[in-house]
């Protein structure tokens, strides 16, 4: 099946037509490709397959986000290199000329708050750091936790901000976020409505507004590549790639 999804995408005529090429953003910086520590890649096999097809789609560099949270995805940074070894050498094995680098995708709870004051964090480029909130309840310290990483010396980065639907009607949280310094990262699934219609609203307002900072893919699988292809069709692709993006700095 994934076979067939990334020949589709080789050979797709609206690549083609309209120039779309992922190699302008250099790096994807959120994905879940280390097999059988979190709800990505299941096998080195997947692992292997996400990797290729985004190599298809022109990306050079591969930052791969494992999940962390306190009561399920309980990764350490040990286990999260050892799994990045493990891709590093399939890919060596396999001739798939692509670089790839680790960090984490930080779950905002309690466990985090001791891990942020305790613990060095597994960022990417200029100590970028990762971080997600809960999709059903508004966290009530989340301005705290992001200045408080910043006085650390963390940037913190806000993965897909138009799925948390709480916000959907305070588009000035949007804007609070950004004004202090908060980078807010898309998926680009969310263009093509892989998450719903009102994220799909929610994520062409944020770039209207220009306060997207990074792009990723948030690739666990392959209902993720298959839905990616759609995205070309969306005319605010063309319009997120004009802007300035950290994607190229990594």
């Amino acid at each position: 099946m994934f076979k067939s999804i990334f020949k589709k995408f080789s050979s797709s005529p609206v690549k083609e037509e309209e120039g779309f090429d992922l190699s302008t953003l250099h790096a994807d910086m959120h994905s879940h490709l280390i097999p059988g520590i979190d709800d990505g890649a299941k096998t080195i096999e997947d692992s292997l397959e996400l990797v290729r097809f985004l190599h298809g789609m022109g990306y050079k560099k591969l930052i791969t986000t494992p999940h962390v949270m306190s009561d399920y995805f309980r990764n350490t940074p040990e286990i999260i290199h050892e799994g990045l070894q493990t891709v590093r050498q399939a890919l060596q094995d396999n001739q798939i000329p692509v670089e790839i680098e680790a960090a984490a995708e930080y779950y905002i709870d309690d466990g985090f708050i001791r891990k942020l004051e305790e613990e060095p964090l597994l960022t990417f480029g200029d100590k970028y750091l990762l971080m997600e909130v809960s999709y059903i309840n508004p966290p009530d310290n989340v301005h705290e936790v992001f200045f408080r990483a910043m006085v650390l010396g963390y940037k913190p980065v806000l993965a897909h901000p138009e799925r948390y639907p709480y916000w959907y009607r305070d588009m000035d949280q949007y804007r609070r976020f950004y004004e202090m310094g908060v980078t807010l990262q898309l998926n680009l699934n969310s263009l093509a409505g892989y998450y719903g219609p009102d994220a799909k609203k929610i994520a062409e307002k944020l770039i209207d507004t220009g306060i997207i900072g990074a792009l990723g893919t948030d690739m666990h699988h392959t209902r993720h590549a298959a839905a990616l292809q759609k995205v070309v069709q969306e005319k605010y692709l063309k319009k997120i790639l004009e802007m300035p993006l950290i994607n190229r700095e990594l």
